[in-house]
């Protein structure tokens, strides 16, 4: 045993020496440390003390140290701010990008508007009169040829002129920053807006020259009426180039940059005529022009084209000019062309109908009802949206209610969870539920009633709008899980077509989330395609400004539409909803001959109300209520949402081929409730709806144009010299020139 295995007291003491050798080790390496780190501090000490100073100095050093130390953190600070901006410049088109021009048509190939500006045809800087010039820079910014991109002393001057007056009298930004929210930012009114806003500022200095930056911001900024630039205004309020306005017109068009809306001459002439006279004393102020240079200009101010009569649909055309900036995106890298041509689902006639039912309804009962605005969106039901009101006044405000503001759509949401209901628990129509008393945690909702009904079928609680049976649903699409159950109907209305957050609320069901008129009209516009959902979309073909080539085609580039629910259940919510128009709380959108479906919407308060509705033909939505989030006087949706809904309706289903609203009981349309018509005198005649086109008529006669087009400019150049009397070239039969210019077989449309 002793010969295998060592005696255990033998290696002891070699190991408690070994461990004592380290440990001296350590102590040795450690003082010995020690004893180089008091020499270095000793060393330190001395040759710092050759710095060493006293009295006053001493506070000068404390000062600049302390400087230096906070002007290092305002450095990391500044750093971490301006990465969210110079993130929005790391695409290297950011200024191709924003050469887009596009030229919009109406569904039938007539012009409607423009948006953006043609570079190619843009003025160059120095062919614009000097007066516009000076007469810009002296109301907008006057040391622009002299600050960084930033005017401090501009900016405190305005600062303390707010505060003199209590209010925004003056502003601070200075031209370099306007260009850059123009170009990168939004017209949001926050913090975070104006530290990037000041940041790109500094860099748009670095990367271009200032007459750039000036004639940059001359050609971009919106300027009323639908124009960008000061030559597209000048055309549209003076009929004339930029190159030829006067002094006067001068000033009424540098005024229009602070507010083009509230000084846009064809909208209020005297309130644009003190402007423009504000932007004569300004000329004086700086310097630029005497009094007696701009005396000429006060007693004969500029007059402006009467455009009362003509109304752009500019809120679609805005909507269409941002979903046409995403498209190009994705056009390929190779195509340098920025100049388009877009044909669009827009109907005139039926955008105007739109405007003057909403503005007319809001004229005669907005005070009764204590509501102020209203928007509307109405589409066919492929996702073509024909029209869109997003607002009562383009020219008051260019904020779209359709498309940007989120409200809560009340008891609208409710068919999101009925469908639920069907698909995930299995119920149908005839399904009994019962009315009573229901809370989750400390959360018990009440019907607009206040009390409860009892036992119904599901077709009545829909009709009725009951509160409780929409939140007890969402229990039993969880299979008792209130939350599983409203994960599933959050997830249904999304891919119905809600794009925006749907928290997860108790209240969910009964519409206490935020939606968008235009998302909650695609999501319902599932309905009566069958279960299918679509894209809304305003695009329906673009062609290339130059050689009008096709590039895109929604019917063939477009998103397809998507299979979202079964088509039974899709059936179903169209009889329950149509019986909520014919027997229910929408009886004012009853249209006559025509088999209508829909929902009422109301939130608490009454701060917001909603019709959402649609036939076999169209869907649409009307939201109504106060941009300040103030109640109404108790207004329903099946008041004024629900009235202005049937006429629009009424006059968009005039002349053209009814579709059948498959799933609606077959039963007779009930006659439509007496209601009254917004400034329509007793007895006056209605106005009807001219006859349409089908829509394959007008896409076949799009293409025709387009055939003859091409003919056109492949006919070679004919010398009129070369006539003979009767209009024919010599030697060539009359006839031969008809038929170049023929596309082919004619094609009958129906």
């Amino acid at each position: 045993m002793s010969d295998q295995f060592p005696d255990p007291e033998s290696w002891k003491p070699k190991f408690g020496r070994r461990m004592l050798d380290v440990d001296a080790r350590v102590d040795s390496f450690m003082f010995e440390m020690g004893k180089l780190v008091r020499e270095a501090f000793e060393r330190y000490s001395a040759f710092m003390d050759r710095f060493h100073v006293s009295s006053w100095r001493r506070g000068m050093v404390e000062l600049m140290s302390e400087g230096a130390t906070l002007g290092t953190g305002g450095l990391i600070v500044m750093l971490m701010l301006a990465i969210p901006a110079f993130q929005e410049t790391s695409d290297d088109d950011w200024l191709k990008k924003s050469d887009l021009a596009v030229t919009f048509l109406d569904r039938y190939g007539n012009e409607v508007g423009a948006r953006g500006i043609k570079h190619n045809d843009s003025i160059p800087l120095e062919q614009l009169p000097d007066d516009l010039i000076k007469a810009v820079l002296a109301t907008e910014d006057r040391r622009f040829y002299e600050h960084f991109g930033i005017d401090i002393p501009g900016t405190f001057r305005a600062l303390l002129s707010n505060a003199r007056a209590g209010g925004v009298v003056q502003g601070g930004s200075s031209l370099s920053q306007q260009l850059a929210k123009n170009l990168f930012l939004t017209n949001e009114r926050t913090l975070e807006r104006k530290i990037k806003e000041a940041f790109l500022a500094m860099w748009l200095e670095t990367r271009l020259s200032k007459n750039e930056i000036l004639k940059l911001y001359l050609d971009r900024a919106y300027m009323g009426g639908g124009a960008f630039g000061v030559d597209a205004a000048s055309q549209y309020y003076f009929n004339k180039s930029a190159r030829d306005v006067n002094l006067a017109e001068a000033a009424m068009l540098a005024g229009l940059f602070k507010a083009p809306t509230k000084y846009a001459p064809h909208v209020n002439l005297p309130a644009a005529r003190a402007r423009a006279n504000t932007v004569l004393d300004n000329l004086v102020e700086a310097g630029f022009m005497s009094e007696g240079q701009v005396f000429g200009a006060r007693r004969n101010p500029a007059s402006a084209v009467d455009r009362r009569d003509e109304r752009s649909p500019n809120y679609y055309l805005d909507w269409a000019y941002d979903e046409m900036k995403k498209l190009v995106a994705t056009f390929p890298k190779s195509m340098t062309e920025r100049v388009f041509v877009v044909r669009t689902g827009l109907d005139v006639n039926l955008q105007r109908e739109a405007e003057t039912v909403v503005e007319s309804t809001l004229k005669q009962y907005g005070k009764e009802y204590g509501a102020s605005q209203a928007a509307s969106v109405i589409m066919e039901n492929d996702g073509s949206v024909r029209a869109m009101v997003g607002g009562r006044d383009y020219g008051s405000s260019q904020f779209n209610r359709s498309t940007d503001a989120l409200r809560q759509p009340g008891s609208s949401f409710k068919p999101y969870v009925y469908a639920s209901a069907m698909i995930y628990a299995g119920y149908k129509p005839t399904t009994t539920v019962v009315d009573s008393p229901i809370c989750i945690g400390n959360w018990c909702p009440h019907n607009f009633s206040n009390g409860y009904s009892g036992s119904m079928s599901l077709t009545s609680a829909l009709t009725h709008s009951i509160n409780t049976i929409a939140v007890k649903l969402s229990i039993a699409i969880g299979a008792g899980n209130p939350k599983l159950g409203r994960n599933k109907i959050v997830a249904l209305a999304k891919a119905m077509g809600l794009r925006t957050p749907l928290p997860d609320t108790p209240s969910l069901p009964i519409g206490a989330d935020e939606v968008t008129v235009l998302d909650h009209v695609g999501a319902y516009a599932t309905f009566p395609n069958g279960g299918f959902a679509v894209t809304p979309h305003a695009i329906l073909e673009v062609r290339a400004g130059v050689d009008g080539n096709i590039i895109w085609r929604f019917d063939r580039d477009g998103s397809k539409p998507r299979k979202v629910m079964p088509e039974q259940v899709a059936k179903d919510m169209v009889f329950m909803m149509n019986k909520v128009v014919e027997e229910g709380t929408a009886k004012r959108a009853i249209l006559e001959g025509v088999k209508s479906a829909g929902k009422t919407g109301t939130t608490n308060a009454f701060r917001d109300a909603w019709f959402m509705g649609y036939t076999g033909n169209y869907t649409g939505g009307v939201w109504m209520g106060n941009d300040n989030y103030e109640s109404t006087k108790r207004m329903t949706g099946g008041s004024l949402p629900a009235q202005i809904w049937g006429q629009i309706m009424t006059f968009a289903h005039q002349g053209i081929e009814l579709k059948t609203l498959n799933g609606a009981a077959p039963s007779p349309v009930p006659p439509r409730p007496a209601i009254v018509m917004a400034n329509v005198k007793p007895g006056a005649p209605v106005i009807a709806r001219p006859v349409l086109l089908t829509k394959n008529a007008a896409t076949i006669l799009v293409r025709i144009e387009k055939a003859m087009d091409d003919a056109r400019a492949a006919l070679p150049q004919v010398n009129l010299s070369t006539l003979d009397g009767a209009g024919t070239t010599a030697g060539q039969p009359p006839s031969s020139l008809a038929s170049a210019a023929s596309p082919g077989p004619a094609v009958q449309g129906n």
